[in-house]
């Protein structure tokens, strides 16, 4: 029988780039959004989905427990399009907000349901000051300050809470992200994901994936992606197939 997945943030710049992916492999995928106009198209795309908000914590333990996944995906940001630099003030405490709350809702609902393997969203630049590339074993930049402290702190929560929980739980520290619904075509040199990479990284943490962290960068500037290479057998270039 295929595994059966909850996904949350299946409307997200990486998971409308993974849920096809998910559905061509014949994978039972309940898709969860605040929005009743993303489930509608969650639902068109050929996914199970359902209006749902993380912060309520017994409705999604409700909704975990009466799917039964296997595998959880967590993919969830509260971002502006593009990262509007206007926006993204107010939007650093509410994303630290859905890192920390979220993803504490999301694990004990988890939890609760039995599911056997978590995969979660983090960032590639999250490292305190160190030699360069950094790796997986070294520490996040936990003394920032003003909002760098706030995202890093954030950060440090989700990562937490997905690894110590009693499930195989896998954190992928993505690169800055460019390509389709990431508002930016142009990748950042040192640290520059596509965006179908990142997809192709969470499917394969899935399928293949050895609980603990993962860098997710096209070149080994900033950060060495060495251990995605060797454990998920994940390399850059993949491109998604448009229908």
């Amino acid at each position: 029988m295929c595994a059966r997945i909850f996904f949350a943030g299946a409307s997200g710049a990486v998971g409308r780039r993974l849920l096809p992916l998910l559905l061509a492999r014949g994978y039972q995928v309940l898709a969860v959004s605040r929005s009743a106009e993303r489930a509608a198209a969650l639902r068109a795309a050929g996914a199970e989905a359902q209006v749902l908000d993380v912060f309520d914590a017994e409705a999604l333990r409700q909704a975990l427990l009466a799917f039964r996944p296997q595998w959880v995906i967590h993919q969830l940001t509260d971002l502006p399009p593009g990262l509007d630099p206007a926006r993204m003030g107010a939007a650093i405490e509410r994303n630290a907000r859905l890192r920390r709350e979220g993803t504490a809702n999301l694990v004990a609902a988890a939890q609760a349901a039995g599911a056997e393997r978590l995969v979660a969203q983090s960032i590639a630049w999250a490292y305190a000051p160190g030699p360069l590339p950094h790796r997986e074993e070294q520490p996040l930049d936990l003394h920032a300050e003003g909002a760098r402290g706030v995202s890093v702190g954030a950060v440090a929560a989700l990562e937490r809470a997905v690894l110590t929980a009693p499930m195989q739980g896998m954190v992928l520290r993505y690169g800055r992200l460019y390509g389709p619904g990431t508002g930016t075509e142009q990748p950042d040199p040192r640290l520059g994901l596509h965006v179908d990479d990142a997809a192709r990284a969470a499917l394969l943490a899935l399928e293949w994936g050895v609980a603990g962290c993962y860098n997710l960068v096209e070149n080994d500037c900033e950060v060495s992606a060495a251990l995605a290479r060797y454990r998920l057998g994940w390399q850059p270039g993949f491109r998604l197939q448009e229908g």
